[in-house]
């Protein structure tokens, strides 16, 4: 049993990089993570490589400047897994 385990976890910035680490991370400890990203295809690739390992992911993707974006992605937490334990603002604004 994982330190996460019945957990749910969003990463931002998690379709590559050290978001796409965390994910991976999170998804080995047991959480349930969405994961979040402005790369739509990336974070569906991290879903899957989460997925192969037996862990279970979502895509969300999301511009994290946009508030509505992010309340959607918080939503997609709740709706697919019942809750919200973890945030890792991965991503960054960079203009």
């Amino acid at each position: 049993m994982g330190r996460l385990t019945g957990k749910t976890a969003i990463v931002t910035g998690s379709a590559s990089g050290i978001g796409r680490a965390s994910a991976h991370l999170m998804a080995s400890e047991g959480a349930n993570v969405v994961v979040a990203d402005i790369n739509g295809p990336g974070a569906e690739e991290v879903v899957a490589s989460i997925k192969s390992a037996g862990g279970s992911a979502v895509a969300c993707p999301t511009d994290i400047g946009e508030e509505k974006q992010v309340a959607a992605m918080i939503q997609r937490a709740v709706d697919s897994f019942g809750a919200l334990h973890v945030l890792h603002n991965n991503a960054a604004l960079t203009d």
